[in-house]
């Protein structure tokens, strides 16, 4: 990709995109450029990804094809009006927190704009992340097929329209986090029944992994795939039923719901 990629902003979920994108080896290392508030993180940034930095976001948005705005949501504004000047006329904006819609950022910019509204996940960290993918009516499908080859370098992508995209932290921006705590209450379990606790974590881990990987690449339904562990009589639906008794899917979407609500009022 000869495009200049820009990241305002150089947290957790930005390192794990810059990462992706530099070991693709698809993107020249001089070709992406980050601004931090910090020397540390700017010195960090250069060391271990050999990237451009500044501590001025008007140098990014000068510099980049492709602008990643990479901040919490009640900052996006204050961004935007600090850098809308500066910004190439075909750049394309990028956000990449919850709660921030294509109208929010042409109405921050107050002129027609390229954006496209993302949501990655954590998993990115390990180049196995979700990332899902709206864009406005002013990109021509190359060029949103251009940031998706860019958001594939750390994870898979998915289209949906915008009115679902305030659903997509609860189901993948945010489930990670309820995963974790699974594989925690898992590993707890063994624990309990004398299983030494790192392999209790790797017994646990694994099987979250795999039975992901059986929905993904089977295509079967999660209601037969769970159907076809549990033998008649067996343990397994001993468990499944606890599970049932402890209202564990009801809990699931509640928890979701919880989450959609936060995510329609961040703003």
């Amino acid at each position: 990709m000869k495009k200049k990629i820009g990241f305002i902003g150089a947290g957790k979920m930005a390192q794990a995109m810059m990462e992706g994108m530099v070991n693709s080896l698809t993107i020249p290392n001089e070709n992406i450029m980050a601004s931090a508030k910090t020397i540390e993180t700017t010195t960090l940034i250069e060391q271990k990804y050999e990237i451009r930095t500044s501590l001025h976001n008007r140098d990014v948005a000068t510099f980049a094809d492709i602008l990643i705005i990479a901040v919490k949501p009640d900052l996006y504004s204050i961004v935007i009006e600090e850098i809308k000047n500066d910004i190439k006329q075909t750049a394309i904006i990028v956000t990449i927190a919850a709660g921030i819609t294509l109208k929010d950022i042409e109405d921050s910019f107050g002129f027609q704009v390229k954006s496209i509204r993302t949501m990655p996940n954590t998993p990115s960290v390990v180049s196995e992340g979700m990332s899902v993918i709206c864009a406005n009516e002013y990109l021509t499908e190359n060029e949103i097929v251009e940031v998706e080859h860019l958001f594939q370098t750390f994870s898979k992508t998915e289209r949906l329209e915008e009115k679902l995209m305030d659903a997509v932290p609860a189901i993948s921006g945010s489930s990670p986090a309820y995963v974790y705590m699974l594989i925690e209450a898992m590993a707890d379990g063994g624990v309990r029944q004398g299983i030494p606790r790192n392999k209790a974590y790797r017994l646990a881990a694994q099987a979250v992994l795999g039975a992901a990987k059986m929905v993904l690449e089977t295509g079967k339904h999660p209601g037969e795939l769970k159907d076809n562990v549990c033998t008649p009589g067996g343990a397994t639906i001993e468990a499944v039923a606890t599970l049932e008794e402890k209202q564990f899917r009801g809990s699931i979407m509640a928890a979701m719901d919880s989450c959609t609500n936060k995510v329609k009022n961040l703003i």
